[in-house]
């Protein structure tokens, strides 16, 4: 005689991260939230950078031209990737995180800049005062020329986009900077002007920098597809779909 088959109870188990009061699991921090976490590392970087060491001019075969051209050519290159990737939402947060971070920097340099200099200090008072201190005029110019750029590009990148299908990446990200960067060329240098230089000379220097701003454009062209190539093939990612509306 053989024994009888014991009996299977089921039990619907709730998983503790929807039990009241529990703790909320934490999520998983996939391929896409760290390479989003890198390139906004790397944005924030370049556009604090960029901002601190844009008040010096370097002489060049064309005249003065800030050496913030260093940094700020990057942050289009990252811009047009996240805006790539991550769509219209990921590229304006990017630009949200990156006013906050260029906003407290200055707020800590203006602290630093205010406290009692102690005799030893490598920096005297007025050298300190003069490099890092930034007045508020030149930072609000910086700031409204950054959102303004930043979120042209956005959807003049995604209306280009949404043009050709995706097709031909060349196209909207040049063609998303090369407005952009003009807008924001001709903001900041207005905003710096506070009548010591001609108008002439600001409108002068507003066109030597907005033709280095393209000509660096097109010389990222190579850099943009290679990095697209790197986040598809290596890391397996792909490019968030076409929209028809901007959100």
């Amino acid at each position: 005689m053989t024994e009888p088959e014991p009996e299977i109870v089921t039990e619907r188990v709730t998983p503790p991260s929807a039990r009241p009061g529990a703790p909320v699991a934490r999520a998983e921090l996939g391929a896409y939230a760290k390479l989003y976490v890198v390139l906004a590392g790397i944005f924030v970087t370049c556009l604090v950078v960029g901002d601190v060491i844009g008040g010096k001019n370097a002489v060049t075969p064309i005249g003065a031209v800030s050496v913030g051209m260093l940094a700020f050519p990057v942050t289009f290159l990252l811009t047009d990737i996240v805006n790539d990737f991550y769509g219209v939402r990921g590229a304006r947060f990017l630009t949200l995180v990156g006013f906050g971070a260029a906003a407290l920097a200055w707020s800590i340099l203006q602290i630093a800049t205010h406290s009692t200099t102690d005799p030893s200090s490598y920096f005297e008072a007025g050298e300190f005062s003069k490099i890092f201190g930034g007045s508020a005029q030149l930072f609000l110019a910086s700031m409204v020329a950054f959102l303004i750029g930043q979120f042209l590009d956005i959807y003049v990148f995604q209306f280009w986009k949404t043009l050709t299908q995706s097709r031909h990446l060349w196209l909207r990200a040049t063609g998303s900077t090369l407005l952009s960067q003009l807008v924001d060329t001709s903001t900041i240098n207005l905003g710096f002007w506070t009548g010591k230089k001609e108008l002439g000379w600001i409108a002068l220097k507003i066109v030597r920098e907005y033709g280095v701003k393209v000509l660096v454009a097109i010389l990222l062209t190579p850099a943009v597809y290679a990095l697209h190539a790197v986040v598809v093939r290596r890391l397996g990612l792909a490019p968030e779909p076409v929209r028809t509306k901007l959100r």
